[in-house]
């Protein structure tokens, strides 16, 4: 259900931490915080999506400052009840259009979080955002999926990705819009219950475009954060466009 925290209210933040519970452990989260480090240097960071803090506060107690953007305050609630929560800034508001004070070094989205935004405007906006915020010669980072389409025979429009006793999981997409939506279907005390959560998915070239528009340019793509190789069997990319220093 949407509310004033969009998709991400109470009762969806009281158990996101348990829900991407491997998206939080040190294999996944220290490669990221090492290369969002390694960009900052020693200027400040914006995360927009900020969330629950997941990648913040590791951020935030390697010395990097960083200041998040977020719509949902329930999210963000759970991240200034974690220890080190207090030393991240938090801006509420919708992380496409919402400025804060300052310039930054570093910009970052992670986790998909790019697909939250549901327009291809809302995109390019964030795109325009992220480089307004930044100063000469700074960078911003997408960590994003590859569209799944691949798996999807004629006629057929999702995809399952978890399936368990309790759990039925799936995606949905329509390629004419490029709009999807996450769908979850949990039996709690033997009664189906069912959420769905709307996303744009996006592609690398159309990444590329948009930074373009945004006075950005490609410095990297890798597959992860560990830097592998970006391919064409690549499930996901993590992306850097730099702002030129000139």
């Amino acid at each position: 259900m949407i509310d004033d925290d969009g998709y991400f209210g109470e009762k969806i933040a009281a158990g996101y931490d348990d829900s991407a519970a491997d998206m939080f452990s040190p294999d996944v989260v220290d490669p990221a915080v090492d290369l969002l480090a390694e960009l900052a240097g020693d200027g400040p960071a914006l995360e927009l999506g900020v969330g629950t803090g997941r990648i913040a506060l590791p951020l935030s107690g390697r010395g990097v400052p960083v200041h998040g953007v977020d719509l949902s305050r329930a999210m963000v609630d759970r991240l200034r009840a974690k220890p080190g929560g207090e030393a991240v800034e938090v801006t509420i508001g919708d992380f496409a259009t919402t400025r804060v004070a300052g310039e930054f070094t570093l910009a970052y989205l992670v986790f998909n979080t790019i697909g939250n935004l549901t327009t291809q405007d809302a995109q390019v906006d964030c795109f325009r955002n992220a480089a307004a915020h930044l100063r000469p010669g700074g960078c911003f980072v997408v960590e994003v999926g590859v569209p799944d389409l691949r798996r999807l025979p004629p006629g057929q429009s999702a995809v399952p990705f978890h399936i368990s006793d309790t759990q039925w999981a799936f995606d949905t997409y329509d390629v004419a819009t490029q709009a999807m939506s996450s769908n979850y279907v949990t039996i709690v005390d033997g009664r189906a219950e069912h959420r769905s959560i709307p996303f744009r998915y996006v592609w690398p070239a159309e990444l590329d475009l948009m930074a373009r528009l945004a006075g950005l340019r490609l410095r990297d793509r890798w597959e992860n954060w560990a830097r592998e190789p970006f391919t064409s069997e690549s499930g996901k990319h993590v992306s850097v466009w730099e702002k030129p220093a000139y």
